[in-house]
């Protein structure tokens, strides 16, 4: 029996191992396993809604364990540390507890095929202070903290009625998006006891250091966004160069500091550096795994890397861009190459799909375009009709995991549990 083994449980990472433990795991054909260093699976692009309290981590997570029960797949949890290519194996890391007791030791898994899809993080750029005032939300326990660190400062400031402030540097998605939340969780805090809270003392600074805010996208998709976002006072700073940050804020390469109570990084994006050091497999600046355009490593074919953490070139001759639909349509595409590999088929280049984006603007708006059916149409959205898009994307998401029955039971479920629930996270 084949062994297949996947390395991160993120958007790509996931609905891979369910693909094919339902292809082949369900009959016995391959033993899967997915290796992940948490024990459980939020949608990354939800995390700045776990920031501000909007989405609850504890009741929206994943559980890889009781996930892999269902879908006919093995779950191991531990960090990778290190792959033997001749012996075909991988190294796992001790998991130890606070106290540094050590829980599991060091492990070894052998593998026919890997398919490596760790995600990536922020990018700091090597920019000095960054690393040491900043929260980011990279990971569902970062947003975790700044949830505490937001909550506390708004019960700060309602009864001190001292302005507080929030910078964030990036302006792509997820600094865009983390902008209209935290307004839209200040509105809700004043259902909750924070009467004196109102946007008037909390001031967001969004900071972009390029001529425009969500460069990837369309230019008109950009400019709305920006006109949601000061029609509910955030201010915008574009073509802003940061060259430093320290404890009171973001010092800038032309003009005064942006100052800021609470400081988050949200620019560009690095895979993880041990990604470098694999084995002799070959990545790029920014620490991709460079691939072939059947997913498969340049340097072993038995090895894939799918999502953000690998370099593979669209149909333009430019990378794809790092985004969660093409790490899903990685994840269908190397589950059929592998199923074609163990049936000795040949296998298939992968074709990326443009399908659109969109930006949450939290209860406000979203703002975004979708592809139409001729070949490269596409139209731009905004507003309630995006917003559905929006909420329709997380479902798409949902349903690669679970189906659509149990998705729609799992909407059922939301729509109820909010009449006991409150609508904000508040602990």
């Amino acid at each position: 029996m084949k062994k297949i083994v996947i390395i991160g449980g993120g958007a790509g990472g996931l609905p891979l191992a369910t693909y094919l433990g339902k292809k082949l795991g369900k009959k016995q054909r391959a033993q899967i396993t997915l290796v992940d260093s948490n024990h459980s699976h939020i949608w990354k692009p939800r995390f700045h809604e776990v920031a501000t309290g909007s989405l609850d981590s504890d009741l929206d997570s994943v559980s890889y364990r009781a996930h892999a029960n269902i879908n006919n797949y093995d779950f191991e949890q531990g960090t990778l540390v290190n792959i033997d290519r001749v012996a075909k194996n991988i190294q796992l890391a001790a998991i130890v507890d606070k106290e540094n007791n050590v829980i599991l030791p060091e492990r070894t898994l052998d593998y026919d095929y890997l398919c490596i899809t760790v995600g990536s993080r922020s990018n700091d750029f090597g920019i000095q202070g960054v690393q040491d005032n900043c929260y980011f939300l990279d990971a569902s326990e970062q947003a975790d903290r700044f949830r505490t660190r937001f909550l506390n400062a708004c019960l700060a400031t309602n009864h001190t009625k001292q302005p507080l402030t929030i910078s964030i540097l990036g302006g792509g998605a997820t600094g865009v998006e983390l902008a209209a939340e935290i307004h839209h969780a200040i509105d809700m805090l004043k259902l909750y006891g924070h009467s004196k809270l109102n946007r008037d003392l909390i001031k967001v600074n969004l900071i972009e250091a390029g001529p425009r805010l969500l460069p990837a996208l369309r230019e008109r998709t950009s400019l709305s966004a920006r006109k949601e976002l000061e029609a509910i006072g955030i201010k915008v700073h574009t073509n802003t160069a940061v060259t430093s940050v320290d404890a009171e804020g973001f010092n800038v390469k032309d003009g005064d500091p942006i100052k800021g109570d609470i400081l988050v990084w949200a620019a560009g994006i690095l895979a993880p550096k041990f990604l470098s050091e694999l084995d002799g497999l070959e990545t790029n600046r920014i620490n991709q795994l460079i691939v072939k355009p059947t997913l498969q490593t340049t340097k072993d074919a038995s090895i894939f890397a799918i999502g953000d953490c690998c370099s593979c070139m669209g149909p333009e001759g430019k990378p794809i861009a790092p985004r969660a639909q093409a790490a899903q349509q990685m994840a269908k595409h190397v589950a059929k190459n592998i199923v074609n590999l163990i049936k000795d088929k040949p296998l298939k280049d992968f074709e990326y799909a443009d399908k659109g984006s969109l930006v949450s603007l939290s209860k406000f708006a979203s703002v975004g375009y979708m592809m139409g059916n001729l070949r490269g149409s596409n139209f731009f959205v905004e507003g309630w009709l995006a917003r559905i898009m929006y909420i329709g994307l997380y479902r798409l998401h949902q349903a690669a995991l679970f189906g659509w029955p149990k998705t729609v039971i799992l909407l059922m479920a939301g729509r109820f549990s909010r009449t006991v629930r409150p609508r904000l996270k508040l602990h």
